[in-house]
This record gives C-alpha cells, structure tokens and sequence, in this order.
C-alpha cells in the first residue's frame, strides 16, 4: 500500500510540474494569446489538411462542443476554411489558411526554442537519457507500444564506449545499487577493447531504437580457441523486444565464425534475466562463488558454451 501512495503521489507531483511548464495554468501559451488547448487544435489542424471535426474531438479526446467554439474563433479569425469532404459529403473538412500558418509559426517557434533551452543545458548523454526517459514515460502511461520502431543491431563506432559506460554505471547503480568501481571496470573493458581491438576475432555489437543505442554484448579474445563474452546490457525503454537474446545470438554467431571452439563468460546470480538467455543459448555453469565487489555482496558465476562438437 505505500509504494503505490507514494506512486499516486509521484504522478500527481509530475503532473503539477507539467502543467506549470507547459503553460497550462496561463491563458496565453507563449504570449500567443491562445490558451493549452487552442494552442494544440492549431498544431493539428497544422499538420494536416483533412481533418474532420468529430475526427479531431475524439483523437484530441475535447468535447466536440468546446472544439465546436474553438473552430468557430479560428473561423472567425480567418485562420480557417471548411470545404465538403470529398469521402462523405456530410462532413466538412478542416484546412489553415495562410493567415491560419502565418498565426501557428512563432507558436510553433516558441515551443521549439522553449524545449531547445531545456536540452541546451544538458550534456549530451544526459539528452539522450531525457529522451529514454520521456519514451518510457510515454509507453508506460499509455500502455501503447504500437509506434515503436523496429531496433537494428550494427558494429560500435565513434561515441559508442562512452554510451556503454554509462549505461552500465547507470542501470546498475539504479537497480542493483552498484557503486562507481563497477563503472570503472566497465571503462577499463571497452578503452582495452578500443586499444588492442582485433577485427577478426573481436566485435562490439550495438543495438539502436528510434537512432539511440539501446544494448551492447562483446565479444573479446581470451585465447586463441575462447572467446569472452562481455558487457551484455538493454536500456529499460527496450525491454520486451528480445534484443537481449538477439545480441547475444548475434555474438555467438560472430564467435563461432571466427573459429572459437568455445565462448566463456562471467555474471552474478542476481542477473535472473541475463541468465536466462545464457541457459536458453546453450551456456552451462561451471563454477560460481561468494564475493564482495561494487559495493555488494554478491555470488559471481562462470559459464561456457561450446561452439564445436569438439570443444564439448
């Protein structure tokens, strides 16, 4: 009971914030004279030229009455011409005049410039964390994932290793309560990987969601016949998508036709999910044991798959 009232409260807390920022509580959205939710009827009419009015009342969820008036002063405005719909000659279709776009453009300037001060402020991975973080937000409110685009896996270029380190300082700092040694070694890991890279028997694959990385796995040299599997990581807004199982497949395959007889790696017990795609992608445990690193007591785990028969 007092996580989901501290939840309610965490909602309602960010929906005061919101309003107030967006200019909600004014009856003038950046001085344009238009109040929050006239100021959005005449972005959508802006972005289209076939709206229909019930169309638009239901999409926007407004009372086709409040719409109604808001149209008739748009209309009223010269803003706004209605012709007969082509598809069903009940309807009126909705399109701006060119007072109507030469009314929307300092709005829409406005709005862009007010959102460009926010990002202006903000280094660049703290953009795209801003960027996850309004997606998650999105998705979880809504519950719809239907608009999201389909990820890609690709090899690392430049910026990528500053991305994977503080992914991984981050995520598990956040869900495990790992301390800034384990960033770290993370750090250590991939500027050794850039240092010493070697294109035939390593390969560093990120995948990408709406052009942000999203995961990583790598796959590092530990001797001429192993390969090491290494820094497996999927931000939360791209859970669900399988990428986790997809990278490491991506990797073993890498592994396998670069002539490895097997792959290792190592983990801890509490990564339930990670070990659950090792044991799904034929890894079997080999050896585990009690330790005290990243500021936590913790069970880390060897594991190893096979990549030839021969290396069974």
């Amino acid at each position: 009971m007092e996580t989901t009232e501290t939840a309610v409260a965490a909602i309602r807390r960010f929906n005061r914030f919101h309003t107030r920022w967006v200019g909600a509580l004014g009856g003038s959205l950046h001085g344009s004279g238009l109040a929050l939710a006239e100021a959005r009827v005449l972005y959508e009419l802006a972005q289209r030229d076939d709206w229909q009015a019930a169309e638009m009342a239901k999409s926007l969820d407004l009372d086709p009455a409040y719409l109604s008036r808001i149209l008739k002063r748009f209309a009223g405005q010269g803003w706004l011409e209605r012709s007969r719909s082509v598809a069903d000659g009940r309807a009126w279709r909705l399109r701006l005049t060119a007072k109507g776009r030469a009314a929307f453009q300092p709005l829409d300037e406005a709005s862009s410039a007010q959102a460009g001060a926010i990002l202006g402020r903000l280094a660049p991975l703290e953009q795209a964390r801003l960027v996850d973080a309004l997606a998650d937000t999105e998705r979880l409110l809504t519950g719809d994932v239907r608009d999201r685009s389909a990820p890609v896996t690709r090899e690392h270029r430049a910026g990528d290793m500053g991305w994977v380190v503080g992914a991984h300082g981050r995520l598990y700092a956040e869900d495990y309560g790992w301390d800034l040694s384990f960033e770290a070694l993370v750090a250590e890991i991939a500027a050794k990987f850039l240092r010493e890279f070697k294109p035939d028997h390593e390969r560093c694959f990120i995948a990408e969601l709406d052009g942000q990385p999203v995961g990583s796995a790598f796959v590092v040299q530990e001797d001429e016949a192993t390969a090491k599997l290494r820094l497996v990581i999927v931000e939360k807004r791209a859970h669900g998508l399988g990428l986790g199982k997809r990278l490491v497949r991506e990797a073993i395959g890498f592994a396998r036709a670069a002539g490895y007889g097997r792959m290792v790696l190592w983990t801890n017990d509490i990564l339930h999910a990670a070990r659950g795609i090792y044991v799904g992608e034929g890894f079997r445990l080999v050896a585990e044991e009690k330790h005290h690193s990243f500021g936590q007591d913790l069970v880390g785990q060897n594991w190893e798959l096979a990549l030839r028969p021969s290396a069974a």
